[in-house]
């Protein structure tokens, strides 16, 4: 089983950049499943409904998200369970939504998805790790599995990793924007990446644009962000996976720029 994990979408630049790049991708690396992070999808905060409808339409099979999945009131009743999105599996029982999804691939059998959200310089939330253990067990006896630690720290998604190593199939991390060089296939056969990175505006401050960024920095006065433009990076990260065993067998990274017309 081929899997594409795509970094945080920023706003309408990255929705046509997806919508320019991923069924080509799809069509070259005979890619069996498509999970992106959604998160940050309108407008550069939060997900709607008809976002996520048209982010499926393209090609995306499942979306995962994090802090920002409440930023567009919207998302509030957009759950329904014909939708396959995720929020962090660690917030309250009573938040809406779901935090794991068992993804039907046919005759390669069922995949498990989860979606964790790290707890070090993040809101106050429950622990990734036993969230992750729940993960698992409601996923008990599907082999393939998949995790999103969306989280700041690079040293608690390399924990993710280590911990989860020989139990998840594939984790990788989202939230900083930033794609790391350190994908790898641990001993355990599990493959890893601390931060798949983004899907947006290159010359930007992690997809903002970078004159309101400056200013922030400069005068700490909260000028409003908004989705900088031009050219448009697409990460993401590829793994193959062994459908029998659930372990993985290859990871890369698999990044494109792309001009938007």
């Amino acid at each position: 089983m081929t899997v594409l994990a795509i970094g945080d979408i920023i706003g309408r630049p990255g929705r046509e950049a997806v919508a320019k790049l991923l069924p080509q991708l799809r069509r070259e690396f005979a890619i069996d499943l498509v999970v992106a992070n959604g998160e940050n999808a309108a407008g550069g905060f939060g997900l709607t409904p008809k976002i996520a409808d048209d982010l499926f339409s393209l090609g995306i099979d499942v979306l995962t998200s994090g802090n920002h999945i409440w930023d567009q009131r919207e998302m509030m009743n957009g759950f329904e369970d014909h939708r396959p999105i995720l929020r962090p599996h660690n917030y309250p029982s009573g938040a809406p939504g779901r935090g794991w999804f068992c993804y039907d691939l046919g005759e390669k059998g069922q995949v498990l998805i989860g979606n964790v959200q790290g707890q070090l310089f993040m809101p106050p939330i429950d622990s990734p790790f036993r969230a992750a253990d729940e993960v698992l067990r409601q996923g008990a006896g599907t082999k393939l599995r998949l995790l999103d630690i969306h989280a700041e720290a690079t040293s608690e998604k390399i924990a993710m990793g280590w911990y989860l190593d020989g139990r998840c199939s594939f984790v990788f991390g989202t939230h900083t924007h930033v794609p790391t060089a350190d994908a790898r296939l641990f001993p355990g056969g599990t493959a890893f990446v601390a931060d798949l990175g983004m899907v947006g505006p290159r010359d930007s401050v992690i997809g903002m644009d970078k004159e309101a960024s400056l200013q922030r920095f400069l005068t700490g006065v909260p000028y409003r962000f908004k989705v900088a433009e031009g050219v448009v990076q697409f990460n993401s990260v590829m793994a193959r996976i062994d459908a029998l065993s659930g372990m993985a067998t290859a990871i890369e990274r698999l990044d494109r720029e792309v001009e938007l017309d």
